[in-house]
């Protein structure tokens, strides 16, 4: 079970929830890069890596059982908030193509680089699978 929390008043969240109230089994995605199963990187463009980057949550979401319609949390970890906003059309483009239009409450923040070198973006998830009986 979930629900969105949207304040009184509030303009509405674009891309993303204010807020998720849920009930269920807890699933923590760690940290995923843009590199493939085999821990390779196949390209070094933001958007490519990007894609790959939430096919990989999306795989760790497969083991547990759950999809995209389970986040409920998603940190956004980027080493460059110039390009990350310059592409947002692109970004989006991705996100709906991958994730579909599942919206968590998200929080995106530029670093000064990522433990691995090539990596231009890292996202990890918390995701809710709902109770059998709710």
């Amino acid at each position: 079970m979930m629900n969105i929390l949207q304040p009184p008043g509030w303009a509405p969240a674009k891309g993303y929830a204010n807020g998720i109230a849920a009930r269920g089994t807890l699933v923590f995605v760690g940290g995923q890069i843009g590199w493939n199963a085999q821990q390779q990187f196949e390209t070094d463009d933001f958007i490519e890596q990007t894609r790959q980057t939430l096919q990989n949550v999306v795989a760790v979401l497969r083991e547990a059982g759950a999809g995209p319609e389970h986040m409920v949390r998603m940190t956004w970890y980027v080493i460059d908030r110039v390009e990350y906003n310059a592409r947002l059309k692109e970004l989006g483009g991705v996100y709906r193509e991958v994730i579909g239009k599942n919206f968590p409450a998200m929080t995106c923040v530029e670093v000064a680089a990522l433990m691995e070198a090539r990596a231009k973006v890292e996202i990890e998830v918390t995701a809710v699978l709902p109770d059998a009986a709710a």
